[in-house]
């Protein structure tokens, strides 16, 4: 590992040195996708760098510990030994882990859609508190969010809410919150205070380039019609919404928040886009999923990911088994404890899988 990670260090310095050279300079083309294979080595080279120097560290206090007469400095040099042995651990580890194999959508952008399951009106406004959560979250992280299309309910819930969320590292991050979300709660609409069960689903797409996706004219029809509004001035006298179908799926995208026919096809297209790559790579994993399902279980999609339990104040992720409390903060947008632990978890069992365990040197 560390000789793969020397070479790296040294294809870094050598990209460096590209871009000091005049003629690679004249080349914005060149210099774009040298600055970009920069910042994907920046992480890892820093902390290998970081790893070296505590090692060094440590094997010269090593020596001063071997060497030194002194009771009182042998001691300490001893402690400080212990310490930096816990630095390199820490430090290995972190970089096994960018040495894995990166997701190459991580980087993406994400389309987010959001859909009421079974409960009714209560599932549409737990819907809504869904598309608020990861508006918030949206908004800590200082990334953009568009909305795409809505189908609202008499009480402010959604059917459905389709949006964009643009910024750096969203799919990274977001890719987990697939699935299904129940919550448990006393529904606004219930009179005799009795707790309802109900579920929403979550499909998080990565945004897809046009090149990685072939739609052919002949597959789509394409329907233009009025965007509906809220009423009154609101509601547009153009038409400019846009519903694309996709023949030969049954895939149906619909895209009415832009202000122009154009921008709304263009969106939708890109919807599309997302769905139909999403819908391609599960065919391709289908025989490896299907044989892991024979082994711990069918379903595993469909389950419930995740549980939002009002009466007890409670979320809990089933994946992993964990439970936090606060249960309106998170709401509010703070996931970055429930997402970081699934991170932790995905990157352990890859760790695993390339047969490798925490504390073992390479």
């Amino acid at each position: 590992m560390l000789d793969k990670l020397a070479s790296i260090e040294q294809r870094y310095e050598e990209l460096h040195n590209l871009m000091a050279d005049p003629a690679v300079a004249s080349d914005p083309n060149r210099v774009r996708d040298i600055a970009r294979e920069i910042s994907g080595l920046e992480e890892l080279v820093t902390k290998f760098r970081e790893y070296k120097a505590t090692h060094d560290a440590l094997e010269k206090t090593r020596a001063l510990a071997r060497d030194e007469s002194d009771d009182e400095l042998r001691a300490m040099a001893k402690e400080e030994i212990e310490r930096l042995e816990g630095e390199e651990n820490r430090l290995l580890q972190e970089l096994r882990v960018l040495l894995l194999p990166k997701d190459p959508r991580d980087d993406k952008d994400v389309f987010v859609e959001i859909r009421a399951g079974t409960g009714g009106e209560e599932a549409a406004l737990f819907a809504a508190d869904l598309y608020r959560m990861y508006t918030r979250y949206a908004e800590d992280k200082g990334w953009q969010l568009e909305l795409v299309d809505e189908n609202r309910t008499g009480l402010k819930g959604f059917k459905e809410v389709v949006f964009e969320i643009k910024g750096k590292g969203a799919y990274s991050r977001l890719k987990y919150e697939s699935g299904v979300h129940r919550v448990q709660r006393i529904p606004v609409t219930e009179a005799s205070g009795r707790i309802h069960t109900s579920t929403a689903t979550v499909a998080v797409l990565a945004e897809v380039d046009e090149v990685a996706v072939d739609i052919k004219p002949d597959d789509l029809r394409i329907d233009i019609f009025h965007a509906s509004g809220h009423g009154g001035q609101n509601v547009q006298k153009v038409a400019t919404a846009v519903r694309i179908t996709h023949l030969p799926t049954g895939i149906v995208v619909t895209c009415q928040d832009q202000r122009s026919q154009l921008q709304n096809k263009i969106r939708a297209m890109n919807v599309l886009r997302a769905r139909l790559y999403e819908m391609e790579l599960e065919k391709q994993q289908r025989e490896v999923t299907e044989a892991r399902r024979a082994q711990v279980g069918s379903g595993e999609r469909a389950e419930k990911i995740r549980t939002y339990n009002f009466p007890q104040d409670r979320v809990t992720d089933h994946r992993i088994g964990l439970t936090l409390h606060n249960l309106p903060r998170i709401l509010d947008g703070d996931l970055d404890p429930i997402i970081d632990a699934l991170i932790l978890d995905d990157q352990t069992k890859k760790l695993q899988m390339a047969g490798v365990s925490n504390g073992t040197k390479s």
